[in-house]
């Protein structure tokens, strides 16, 4: 006997809209948290990059001159993409600590809280984008239909940076030394992403070893869209894609078996 479809479909359709509505209050909570009796607000999401730009420009224009066309609107692509994934995964890895009060709540769905984080990148990139357009503008730069493929892109940085968040988020529970590391790896790997030079500079025997960086071909596929009006390079990001695919129910697996520890650990 067969069950009616509706019946099997509406749980699901009630717990997909739980699931929602939830990730909107949380994100929300979050950004009024973040910008809390704060005087510039949701400013303050422009003003370090905006403030890394400045000193990226003077040294690298003033100082030491680099031949990049139109180098503000580059670095501040490069610096809005990397702040996005930075900022999200440093969060996510002491996401858990940070929420102990809704860990310890009865059936609260763990795993939503990496979702958040990412999410609420998400929005401060997208806040950012008017600024960015600004500066494409000022650099004369037009911008073309394949624009339209900019959410596609934000996609694939969103299910990257989430597989990574699942893995720090359920590891710093237990090796509290995870988030200072991984301040330090991505300080380092900062410099090893095209943010403030380009990648043609780096030396044709290191370049493969360079592109397994994935923020080099993603900071390269913005740029693409965004300033040279082109289609980025497919198969850099089909093997992202692929590999997203691959580590983002890695991860959540792992966060599910450590999950029952977190009340625990905390």
């Amino acid at each position: 006997m067969f069950l009616p479809q509706t019946s099997v479909s509406q749980p699901l359709q009630r717990k997909f809209i739980y699931q929602y509505d939830l990730t909107r209050e949380l994100v929300a909570r979050d950004m009024k948290l973040l910008y809390k009796r704060s005087i510039f607000g949701v400013g303050w999401t422009l003003i370090a990059p905006l403030l890394n730009l400045a000193v990226f420009v003077f040294v690298f224009q003033v100082v030491l001159v680099l031949d990049v066309p139109n180098y503000s609107s580059y670095v501040f692509t490069g610096l809005l993409v990397w702040t996005w994934f930075q900022t999200s995964l440093f969060q996510s890895a002491g996401v858990i600590i940070s929420n102990r009060a809704l860990i310890r709540q009865p059936g609260f769905p763990k795993p939503i809280l990496p979702v958040v984080i990412v999410m609420t990148g998400l929005v401060h990139f997208v806040l950012a984008l008017p600024i960015l357009i600004v500066f494409l503008m000022i650099d004369g730069i037009q911008l073309s239909s394949v624009i339209f493929l900019l959410p596609a892109l934000q996609l694939l940085q969103f299910l990257l940076t989430l597989s990574f968040a699942y893995f720090l988020a359920a590891v710093n529970v237990t090796f509290r030394d995870t988030q200072h590391t991984l301040g330090v790896l991505l300080q380092m790997f900062f410099y090893l992403t095209p943010i403030f030079y380009d990648v043609g500079n780096v030396p044709s025997e290191l370049q493969y070893l360079y592109g397994l960086n994935p923020m080099v071909h993603l900071v390269t596929a913005y740029r693409s869209l965004l300033i040279d009006g082109a289609f980025p390079a497919l198969m850099p990001l089909l093997w992202i894609g692929f590999g997203s695919l691959i580590l983002l129910p890695l991860g959540h697996k792992l966060f599910l078996n450590q999950s029952g520890r977190f009340v625990e650990e905390l």
